[in-house]
């Protein structure tokens, strides 16, 4: 590839007749990235473009891996616009255009580690990517503080390096500790994600990654505040079989949940503020104290523009211990079909209220609210969440749908069996409290 000094010297030039490079972002031996436009004159369309050396023995399999990685959609991954071939200088390169974003966490770890309360927020989004991606077929391949970057308010991960969980790679080695150790004999997997998600969560909380190598892991782990220590040491097993799920790292994130009655007035969660320059510093609170996002910095890398989010991997939260509901007897069904008919409807057993930080309750004007459609199985479980009404703020649309999850149910019942069933959950946000609704939809 070329240095970084003659990379410099490529600014101002056109690639494929469309993608000005008008500023140089950085690079390396192996690729070297740009400011540009998508449509040259709007400001709005700003975008980042990544070069890299053209291998002949391999270009058109990295085309074919950038043009798959531009069909995927998820909030939380960096989306692709286009690639291709060009030269510059008579060298002939591969480009990918991508949306831009402001900085990464690579950036911020020089200058400090990341606070227990930030590393919370910044997992749940790089889970909900990797959880999307391994549905797809696809693994990311190449998690790092570098490739976790901001997009607004919006947390991301890096996109150009996914590849099909299918395609064999007997040339790819292990580059460095992010990588997992069965990628030096060309092994690449979800599990492998996992690994480098480890990594990552002890480079943000450590700032050191030196101690993370070989059976010598789980005493480079004692340091770190729980349930990180416990999410980490599973991440970071040799044998890639012997890792744990996505599931169960959501699972671990879960507070307690927190039996309430309907529509409660609640006084507001007491956990520790987030200062505004922790805000600012940190990308991991992507969302949180959105009204406060004039004090977020804007660095250099990649994108424009935030997506609603749509839909979260099911996770499963801890749950207080919550009494059964008594079970109607014969005597009490032949009292009447009212009392009955409407137990059959199902009913909420167990609410989990969103625990929203003092700090960005005072942000808050009016009521925010929040609706979040569930998919509930017949055990009264919420298998998915989706947002059907995500409000003006992300941060507390986030909140709700990770309180969705820890909902439970009795459910309906047809011709005297339990059935699945879906749940319109309605969420306000106030300064001073919380409160939560639900009402069964019906098809």
């Amino acid at each position: 590839m070329i240095s970084p000094e003659v990379q410099k010297t490529w600014e101002g030039r056109v690639v494929a007749g469309r993608f000005p490079l008008q500023q140089w972002l950085g690079g390396s031996e192996h690729s070297t990235v740009f400011l540009t436009q998508r449509r040259p004159g709007q400001a709005s369309e700003k975008a980042t473009i990544k070069l890299i050396a053209a291998d002949a023995a391999d270009a058109e399999r990295q085309l074919s891996r950038w043009r798959a990685a531009a069909q995927l959609s998820h909030p939380n991954l960096i989306r692709i616009f286009e690639a291709g071939s060009c030269q510059l200088n008579g060298t002939p390169l591969l480009y990918v255009v991508m949306e831009y974003a402001e900085e990464d966490l690579a950036e911020i770890l020089p200058q400090r580690p990341l606070t227990p309360a930030e590393v919370a927020e910044l997992i749940p989004p790089v889970l909900d990517a990797l959880s999307y991606l391994h549905q797809k077929g696809f693994v990311h391949g190449n998690i790092k503080p570098s490739n976790v970057l901001a997009v607004g308010d919006q947390l991301k991960l890096s996109a150009d390096q996914v590849t099909s969980a299918a395609e064999t790679n007997s040339a790819r080695r292990r580059r460095d500790v992010y990588d997992a150790p069965e990628t030096a004999a060309g092994i690449i997997s979800p599990a492998g994600d996992l690994w480098s998600l480890g990594v990552t969560l002890v480079a943000a909380l450590t700032q050191n990654t030196s101690s993370v190598e070989g059976a010598q892991v789980p005493a480079a782990l004692e340091t770190l505040p729980e349930p990180f220590r416990g999410i980490a040491r599973e991440c970071l097993r040799l044998d890639p079989n012997r890792r744990c799920s996505i599931a169960l790292i959501q699972a671990r994130l879960q507070p307690p949940g927190r039996s309430v009655p309907a529509e409660p007035e609640v006084p507001p969660a007491t956990r520790r503020s987030v200062s505004k320059g922790a805000v600012a510093a940190a990308v991991a609170v992507v969302a949180l104290l959105a009204a406060l996002v004039a004090f977020y910095p804007r660095g250099k890398n990649t994108a424009t523009g935030t997506e609603k989010v749509t839909q979260i991997a099911p996770a499963q939260a801890s749950r207080a211990s919550v009494p059964a509901l008594p079970q109607p007897t014969k005597k009490a069904a032949s009292q009447g079909a009212a009392s009955q008919g409407a137990a059959s409807q199902g009913d909420v057993l167990h609410q989990v209220l969103p625990d929203v930080p003092q700090s960005a309750r005072d942000t808050i004007t009016g009521t925010i609210k929040v609706g979040v459609r569930v998919a509930v199985d017949s055990s009264g479980k919420v298998t998915t969440a989706e947002l059907a009404s995500p409000g003006p703020s992300p941060y507390f649309a986030r909140l709700a749908l990770r309180a969705a999850q820890g909902w439970e149910f009795t459910p309906p019942l047809v011709n005297g069996q339990p059935a699945a069933s879906v749940w319109l959950l309605r969420f306000r946000f106030r300064r001073t409290s919380t409160q939560a609704a639900a009402e069964r939809v019906r098809h």
